[in-house]
């Protein structure tokens, strides 16, 4: 064994990159793998964005940017923060990144110090709680499961609130379970934040126009902790643009210029030409958004009508993102042929061997009685792989 630093050793791989690897390696085999591990848009980005990256290239931005991004993009983030939620909020305050990956892990490492704590409701995504850990910070985790629609109550953020509590990490719409806070939910947990004004809130809103409910609400919307909030968005999801690379967090003066002293030691500004790119969906004709959104309105429909059809399995009607969480825990302790199902990586594992359809095991998303299941792929697949899956469940006893 090489030996690698204490914070490296401490971090769990990414368990959906881990699942998309291995769904490669089958498909490389020849198999027919239908991969429903990934949360990526299955859409190609629309031309009006391919173009102003071109554009771009031939005006030669070439070369580094300012570390938070270009002024342009920068304001045109303001103005879709002010047009869309209302929110009032100067360039200095926007950080551009390599991602909102990287815009997370920013704001952590810029305001986590060690034994801070960190409220982070549960499921999660993968990646919340291993940042937490790159700064030294302590995850506390609040578990929210089907049967409240995985949805925190005030009364759990309460009791989960010490005096080491920093921050708090909200995800709406949601990743892994697609749940939507309603616009009376933020307000009840802001009213608890409020009491607390030492705590920040990081307000992870990707899946912003992925969102079947109607209007977005912002936890930053609240007067009584709207100085205190951080928002990270940015152009993957809404806007097809995963491999493009760019989030951005809109924070308090103090947060977006510590995030700019980090960010400049580390990577630098994010790319040129995909800044510009960004900039176009920010400005540009809107109506891809809406049209991305109908199809996964659709396919959400699909994939929960067919996953409820399978015994066993216990399905919510997820507001936004692209994710189903089924609770599969009826299948925990059955098996076929000598194999037991003991959690949900042994039947994501089987899922994928058996009826090869990739999902991930909720264990990584801090609830080890579901799956997710990403449904940004097309209708046939959907239909294929919850076929497949159903007549794999059914050879467990």
């Amino acid at each position: 064994m090489f030996p690698v630093s204490e914070r490296l050793a401490a971090l769990s791989p990414s368990e959906t990159l881990a699942m998309s690897q291995k769904s490669n390696e089958l498909k490389a085999q020849g198999f027919d793998v239908i991969n429903l591990s990934v949360g990526e848009p299955d859409f190609n980005t629309p031309n009006h964005i391919k173009e102003a990256a071109k554009q771009a290239v031939d005006n030669n931005f070439s070369f580094y940017s300012p570390v938070p991004g270009y002024p342009a993009l920068r304001n045109a983030i303001c103005a879709k923060l002010k047009t869309d939620n209302g929110l009032e909020y100067q360039a200095e305050r926007i950080v551009c990144s390599n991602g909102a990956k990287q815009s997370v892990c920013n704001v952590i490492l810029a305001i986590i110090g060690k034994g801070d704590e960190v409220i982070i409701p549960a499921p999660y995504w993968v990646s919340y709680p291993e940042m937490v850990k790159l700064a030294d910070g302590v995850s506390v985790v609040i578990s929210a499961g089907i049967d409240q629609d995985f949805k925190i109550t005030p009364a759990q953020l309460e009791a989960a609130i010490t005096p080491k509590t920093k921050a708090i990490v909200l995800c709406s719409p949601s990743n892994p379970t697609g749940s939507v806070y309603t616009r009376e939910e933020l307000k009840q947990l802001a009213d608890v934040l409020a009491k607390h004004p030492q705590i920040y809130i990081l307000s992870d809103e990707i899946y912003e126009h992925i969102n079947y409910q109607g209007q977005h609400e912002s936890i930053a919307q609240f007067d009584n902790v709207r100085e205190r909030v951080v928002i990270i968005n940015g152009v993957s999801k809404g806007y097809a643009m995963t491999g493009w690379r760019i989030g951005w967090i809109a924070a308090p003066k103090w947060i977006a210029s510590a995030c700019n002293t980090l960010q400049g030691q580390y990577t630098s500004g994010p790319c040129s030409v995909a800044q510009k790119a960004a900039e176009a969906a920010y400005t540009g004709d809107q109506s891809c958004i809406a049209e991305m959104r109908i199809a996964f309105e659709r396919r959400r429909d699909l994939v929960v009508g067919l996953a409820r059809q399978i015994p066993g399995l216990k399905v919510n009607n997820p507001g936004g993102a692209f994710y189903i969480f089924p609770d599969c825990s009826s299948y925990y302790g059955k098996s076929v042929n000598g194999k037991v199902i003991a959690n949900a990586s042994d039947l994501s594992m089987y899922l994928l061997e058996e009826a090869h359809v990739a999902c991930v095991g909720g264990g990584a998303f801090g609830a080890p009685e579901c799956i997710r299941l990403s449904y940004a792929t097309s209708d046939e697949n959907i239909v294929k792989a919850l076929g497949w899956i159903k007549t794999a469940l059914e050879k467990l006893k």
